[in-house]
């Protein structure tokens, strides 16, 4: 039922069964609109008040539901801000995770993962992974995460992975992400559309990033001008494509053009398959909810459909192939496992102002 609802969200043309379900879910989401409307304006008045960090604080989040591309671009900007020799903690919520976030979870000290993915969540595990020097933390509250930060390492920059809707701390830097291809999807606010609050609530960002996940910017570049006029603020165009693809347990690369199966667990997945769909054929796909545990009983039904299509090589996403490893590394496979590298395309300097 998430899943239908979540693809009703961004469906361009819907028939009249899904436009009462859609009626339906508006007439819900009215006491939610108040209060995300309420909550606003007591921040805005400063009758809410806001945690100072002594570190320079960045908000890397979006205004929709779903995969965007947060987790990439908080990637580009922690390894940028290391590369200038800073000191870079990056916290975040730890959504889908089994470690109790109501305190500060330490994930990684700098030197890689701490935790397996599945006892911390896929995104903090795959951060841990690759932004190697930064510390990454988990918790429901990033004022508790914030303190526990400043207290054991002193950080210069903080990135809050997800946050434009925390109002709960102080930012220097606010970046909100949209996708050049779903937009704001129908426009509605949860739970009837994909706003996680109205689109006016944009004007409360410093910068905007598109995120074109396709290798056609051009749509993407209009869309940028289009709301760089409407809000006035600074717009960027991030281009999110394909690295290549290798094997999760010995790191070989998958040849073009061979016969795959693909599946995966995040937000708005259709532009990974339609990367695979450029390359390879596609023939079967698997989809899960965001953020889903694997089980071996899922990695059973996803060999199983891949064996009944005659399909020896499973692709799926850097996140998901986290949250698989522990399960596949040290068992004999009937089919090989996969993962899409991704590659950030953006002028990281200019977004951040250093």
């Amino acid at each position: 039922m998430k899943l239908f609802i979540s693809k009703l969200h961004y469906k361009k043309e819907t028939n009249i069964y899904e436009k009462a379900i859609i009626s339906a879910l508006r007439v819900a989401g009215l006491f939610y609109c108040g209060v995300v409307k309420l909550r606003n304006h007591l921040y805005d008045k400063k009758i809410l008040p806001a945690y100072t960090s002594k570190s320079f604080v960045i908000s890397i989040g979006n205004i929709t539901t779903g995969g965007v591309g947060k987790t990439p671009f908080t990637l580009e900007t922690a390894n940028h801000y290391l590369q200038l020799n800073k000191k870079v903690a990056i916290i975040l919520r730890g959504y889908g995770a089994q470690l109790d976030n109501r305190e500060p979870n330490l994930i990684s000290d700098g030197s890689g993962p701490l935790f397996p993915a599945s006892l911390c969540g896929d995104e903090p595990a795959w951060l841990a992974s690759y932004a190697k020097g930064a510390y990454v933390v988990t918790c429901r509250s990033r004022v508790k995460a914030e303190k526990f930060l400043n207290e054991k390492f002193n950080p210069d920059i903080i990135i809050l992975d997800d946050a434009f809707q925390h109002r709960k701390m102080k930012r220097d830097l606010d970046i909100v992400l949209v996708d050049a291809k779903n937009k704001f999807g129908n426009n509605y606010i949860l739970p009837a559309g994909p706003l996680r609050e109205d689109i006016s609530e944009m004007k409360r960002a410093d910068k905007i990033v598109i995120v074109n996940k396709s290798y056609d910017s051009k749509n993407a570049l209009k869309y940028c001008d289009y709301l760089k006029k409407k809000f006035n603020k600074d717009t960027y165009l991030c281009n999110i494509t394909p690295d290549y693809i290798y094997n999760i347990k010995t790191g070989k690369r998958l040849e073009k053009d061979e016969r795959i199966m693909a599946f995966s667990a995040i937000g708005q997945p259709e532009s990974f398959y339609n990367f695979l769909k450029t390359d390879y054929k596609l023939a079967g796909i698997l989809d899960f909810e965001d953020h889903h545990q694997y089980e071996r009983e899922d990695i059973s039904k996803i060999i199983h459909y891949a064996q009944e299509e005659n399909i020896e090589s499973i692709v799926t996403t850097e996140k998901d192939a986290i949250k698989i490893i522990d399960i596949i590394r040290d068992i004999e496979l009937p089919v090989k496992f996969y993962a899409l590298k991704l590659k950030a395309y953006i002028d990281i300097k200019d977004v951040c102002g250093v």
